[in-house]
């Protein structure tokens, strides 16, 4: 009688191949630190360095000097403490030759510049 032949069919070989490679897969996962999918990137953003200057009529002022203006007035005009300043919103119109202020949200008036 012919010896009958072993034939490895595909699942047996996939049944053979499966314990393996479910004990590579949990060693690579222990040797492996857990990482999460989730890549993150973070943008830094360089400080942009502002500075308003208004010409009208001959004349230059700067952010800085019409808000020092502000202050002088808020203390010697308003007679107000220069602690208590704390904000000031200034609405300039050089057609009038004039800035207009809100300082802490309640004193209004303008100045001459």
């Amino acid at each position: 009688m012919a010896e009958a032949k072993k034939t490895r069919t595909r699942k047996t070989i996939v049944k053979e191949a499966a314990p393996k490679a479910v004990e590579q897969k949990a060693a690579v996962e222990k040797a492996a630190p857990k990482t999460s999918a989730k890549k993150t990137t973070t943008r830094t953003t360089a400080a942009v360095k502002e500075s308003i200057t208004i010409q009208f009529a001959g004349k230059e002022y700067t952010t800085e000097q019409l808000v020092k203006i502000a202050k002088d007035v808020w203390e010697f005009d308003l007679k107000k403490e220069p602690a208590d300043f704390k904000e000031v919103q200034l609405y300039v119109k050089p057609e009038e030759a004039k800035a207009y202020y809100v300082i802490n949200g309640t004193e209004t008036g303008s100045f001459e510049i």
